[in-house]
């Protein structure tokens, strides 16, 4: 028979038993995420003007085209901020409408029938909350522009504030005469109104997810970059920083080279580089990108490490060339769900890397990759989490070194897996298969699987979708006879890696490279060889790894 045991003790594991599936359900929470459900936009037309100070948006339209795809859809729950909305019309009939907690539901007429299209404008003005950022430039005149990641564009623009909404746009931008506006697409027209005012019309015809969709309108010294390119590239900058644009963008255009030669053309018809109010170090609006206000700060500084073939700060180089490469991922290919934010911020984070390798030479290549290495393993000293994480709710807490650092090592792997034929080639076969659209990390599997035959399940699981990164140790014992038994261990806490490493065997007569092939966290081979002086575990840092003795 048991023991009978106390009220009190049984109340205490009561409470602690709570508590523990309190704490079990919360860490393996799954995050939310509004995804393209019962209705989805097709093209933005957004027409913005401007007060004289650029210190409000005195009137706007933003019109949706609208996709049912589901029949009985009564409301487009549109996400919108808390500027007030003078009202929503939908074919051109007035509608009911409800705006609260960030959203603004539109009540159709009638419910939608499967597959049919809607035109939902809505009227508003006001100060925005945040995403289009009314401030000064560090010269003291006005400017407006946009800064929407993660999920920020709700604030100016009636959307659907997911980057899975892709949509095409029209932006018509007035705005006072004596300052200048650019925008996502080419340029249609730009007319002089008689109250001192100008608009402009741009339209990208590609779709474009919300957060990439900007508007900028300031005071700039504004120029077109000599290229070779069949589209413009143009700059934007703060009148003050003219003198520094030509050089400052020089790895502009050799960016949009290297990258279209090994992915595919550039997918858009103009590029413009913009120096003005992003909270972060560059932000890749599609074929429109806002670099921080800082982005000259070092320019005239002799101290900082500066590039050998273009002349200023390593930094600068390496922003645009990400913030270039995003245009191919992130911006035409775009990442289904934040889960997989690795497939734009660690594929730009890489190809900004390849960028270097192919204009700045290798062993500037692996100082970055060395650079990045580091960045992240003291990261995950901090906090451990796959690059696959669903779970984290501050979609800022995503721009981490797991998505950027640890995602441009996963695809320098599979490079040193597959060879760089193969991997290119399944790079090339990616972005074919779904430019202008979405991907997942399942997507990139499959279409890498197919191009190199081979099985990159177990590759992806690993480094993926868990945690960790692999602690090798290396250790021998002569066998006789003029062999050596080489045994890797790995001394990471979780799981083994399976990817086979190359290890260098330094003796006397030599060096020699074998190839382990772990199928455990313990895996010993025969090797014949003299007693080693010395033995290195990678010797091309194609891994992202740790090496104890």
């Amino acid at each position: 028979m048991g023991k009978i045991m106390d009220h009190r003790r049984v109340e205490r594991s009561f409470f602690i038993a709570i508590v523990a599936c309190l704490l079990f359900s919360s860490a393996f929470a799954q995050r939310k995420e509004r995804l393209v459900d019962s209705w989805q936009p097709t093209h933005f037309d957004v027409a913005i003007t401007f007060d004289g100070t650029l210190s409000q948006i005195a009137s706007a339209t933003t019109a949706i085209d609208v996709r049912a795809r589901k029949g009985d859809v009564g409301v487009i729950d549109l996400d919108f901020g808390t500027m007030p909305v003078a009202g929503v019309t939908v074919d051109g009939r007035a509608v009911k409408f409800a705006q609260h907690d960030e959203k603004l539901d539109v009540f159709l007429p009638t419910p939608t029938r499967l597959n049919q299209t809607l035109r939902v404008s809505v009227n508003y003005s006001g100060i925005p909350k945040d995403g289009l950022i009314l401030s000064k430039d560090k010269d003291g005149f006005p400017s407006a522009i946009g800064d929407n990641w993660a999920d920020r564009v709700h604030h100016w623009i009636p959307c659907l504030d997911h980057p899975s909404a892709k949509a095409s746009v029209t932006f018509t931008v007035t705005a006072p005469s004596d300052y200048q506006a650019v925008a996502n697409g080419a340029q249609l027209s730009m007319k002089v109104n008689p109250d001192r005012t100008k608009t402009w019309v741009f339209n990208e015809t590609r779709p474009v997810s919300p957060y990439n969709m900007v508007v900028a309108v300031g005071r700039f010294a504004t120029g077109t970059l000599r290229s070779a390119s069949t589209f413009p590239i143009t700059y934007y900058v703060p009148q003050s920083e003219g003198r520094y644009a030509e050089r400052g963008f020089a790895p502009a255009a050799p960016s949009v080279v290297t990258f279209s030669n090994l992915v595919g053309p550039y997918p858009y018809k103009k590029l413009a580089l913009i120096v003005g109010a992003t909270r972060f170090g560059g932000m890749e609006n599609a074929n429109t990108i806002v670099f921080s206000p800082n982005y000259f700060k070092n320019f005239e500084n002799s101290a900082a490490a500066k590039s050998k073939l273009f002349g200023i700060p390593n930094s600068a180089v390496e922003v645009d060339a990400h913030e270039i490469a995003h245009q191919w991922f992130g911006d035409s290919v775009t990442e289904s769900t934040w889960s997989d934010l690795w497939l734009s911020e660690g594929f730009a984070t890489y190809f900004a890397g390849l960028f270097l390798e192919r204009n700045e030479g290798p062993e500037r290549f692996k100082e970055y990759m060395r650079k990045n290495a580091q960045g992240y393993l003291a990261y995950e000293k901090t906090r451990r989490a796959p690059i696959h994480d669903t779970q984290t709710e501050k979609l800022f807490d995503l721009l981490n070194p797991n998505n950027y650092e640890k995602g441009g090592w996963v695809l320098h792997m599979l490079r040193g897996m597959l060879g760089d034929k193969v991997f290119f080639a399944g790079l090339r076969s990616y972005y074919d298969r779904h430019k202008d659209g979405l991907a997942s990390t399942e997507d990139l599997r499959r279409d890498m699987e197919n191009v190199s035959g081979r099985d990159l399940k177990n590759f992806f699981d690993r480094w993926i979708y868990k945690a960790g990164h692999p602690v090798y140790q290396v250790k021998w014992r002569s066998m006789g006879k003029g062999m050596i038994g080489l045994t890797l261990l790995q001394a990471q806490a979780d799981e083994a890696f399976l990817q086979p490493v190359t290890v260098e065997i330094r003796t006397k007569a030599g060096k020699r490279r074998v190839i382990v092939r772990p199928d455990s966290k313990e895996t010993t081979v025969a090797v014949k060889s003299a007693n080693p002086g010395s033995i290195v575990i990678d010797p091309d840092e194609a891994i992202l790894k740790e090496v104890v003795n």
